[in-house]
């Protein structure tokens, strides 16, 4: 018996394979946004591409994005100037867990992606990257609650705090005594943030943490509790638990601020993502609606390191996290956590503002473009949890709120890092 064969049929499933061996070499388009989209919901698979997993489980639940074209940000002229006179003697140690020989200014300016230390030396870059002697911030707040789609955030806990304080010890560029303070307990800053406002029942509330040079040497960290009378030794690994019913720990604030020799680190390459550096509003706006734990603000596309951070406490809340670095900036825009599974479980968003000022009118002005973080929020993405803060709190009209390197002009001063302090400021 002879078969019939249709002549057209078979081109077209000849056609029909070759396009789909064509299809399977050609790699598959990348999303890009440009400047004038906004990016919400509706199209967030457009910006897939430049942002981290944690970054797109926020946009694709209302996180909302205006896009402008990315700006030069310059960097502080003593930082510039440091870099140049002491870069070239900055080294790890031979473990990679020792900043040796450092001064001021940026340890290591040209990172390779093949310096087999690599991974560490961005991570120091990132300890210095915005340079102050010293650092207050005032009157900021918090709100933390169940996020939806449906309806804005359910807020649980609001929180008002009084200061956040951190001394530097080293790489001071701006406030005598320069380019270090005296330091024969070999601090590498102090830092502090009470008293507590609200809520009613952790009044007073505060903490003290001194961070050391030597990689070896854990934290001297201690919490204030006015309601049980008694200053709470924490230790190392605490730091990575949420406290109060937030779903911020102690690691978390700015990106990362524990300690570089706390973790392993690996790099896992370069990318190019969509970062917030240019919040528009002081203090933050929230944007509308049920997304209303999520800041205003403009972004723009920036090149990035991407370092993975497993942590060597076995206490430790986190797998690992995961950084993305601006690689001109040093700040990181922000950085994914995993659960002890793999999971993807939290993320940190900074909300960057870089001017003189800010905001036009204030009491208080710098003589160069300097960074500040208006807003920032960490998402519980398994509890659909959010904390979001306001750097000031909006109740404080006409706060500049950041007071960088002021010296005995501000109140960042030694007597404050106290626990004597501690606990006179929780009464």
């Amino acid at each position: 018996m002879h078969r019939h064969f249709d002549r057209s049929t078979v081109s077209r499933k000849l056609g029909g394979l070759a396009l789909a061996l064509l299809l399977a070499f050609i790699p598959e388009a990348q999303a890009d946004v440009q400047p004038g989209d906004r990016i919400t919901t509706a199209n967030a698979a457009k910006a897939k591409d430049l942002l981290s997993p944690g970054m797109n489980w926020c946009v694709e639940r209302g996180f909302p994005m205006d896009v402008i074209a990315t700006r030069d940000i310059p960097l502080r002229r003593a930082y510039r100037e440091a870099t140049e006179k002491f870069s070239s003697q900055a080294r790890l140690s031979a473990d990679g867990l020792q900043l040796e020989n450092f001064v001021a200014g940026r340890p290591f300016p040209n990172v390779t992606e093949s310096d087999p230390q690599a991974a560490m030396k961005i991570m120091q870059n990132y300890g210095f990257a915005i340079p102050f002697d010293d650092l207050e911030v005032r009157n900021f707040d918090s709100d933390t609650g169940a996020v939806s789609t449906e309806r804005p955030l359910q807020v649980e806990r609001h929180f008002l705090l009084s200061h956040f304080r951190r001394l530097f010890y080293v790489g001071r560029l701006y406030v005598d005594p320069k380019p270090k303070l005296p330091n024969p307990e070999g601090y590498h800053f102090k830092e502090t943030m009470h008293p507590m406002i609200e809520p009613f029942d952790l009044k007073g509330v505060g903490f003290t943490y001194y961070r050391y040079l030597d990689p070896e040497r854990s934290d001297d960290s201690w919490l204030y509790l006015p309601a049980l009378r008694r200053v709470r030794r924490l230790s190392t690994a605490q730091r990575s638990d949420a406290l109060f019913g937030q779903d911020t720990d102690q690691d978390s604030y700015g990106g990362y601020s524990g300690a570089m020799a706390w973790m392993d680190w690996k790099l896992l390459g370069s990318k190019t993502v969509l970062s917030a550096h240019d919040v528009p509003h002081f203090p933050v706006h929230w944007a509308d609606g049920a997304a209303d734990w999520a800041f205003v603000a403009n972004w723009e596309k920036r090149d990035v390191w991407v370092i993975e951070g497993v942590s060597k406490l076995p206490q430790y809340a986190f797998s690992k996290r995961v950084l993305y670095v601006d690689k001109h900036l040093y700040t990181i825009p922000y950085s994914d956590m995993y659960d002890r599974s793999g999971q993807l479980w939290k993320i940190w968003v900074n909300g960057f503002h870089w001017a003189k000022a800010p905001f036009p009118g204030s009491p208080l002005v710098y003589d160069e473009v300097t960074g500040f973080i208006p807003g920032a929020v960490m998402v519980d993405m398994q509890l659909n949890h959010a904390t979001k803060v306001s750097l000031p709190s909006h109740r404080f009209p006409g706060e500049p709120g950041w007071y960088f390197h002021q010296g005995e002009d501000g109140t960042t001063t030694e007597d404050q890092f106290t626990i004597a302090e501690l606990i006179s400021s929780g009464h």
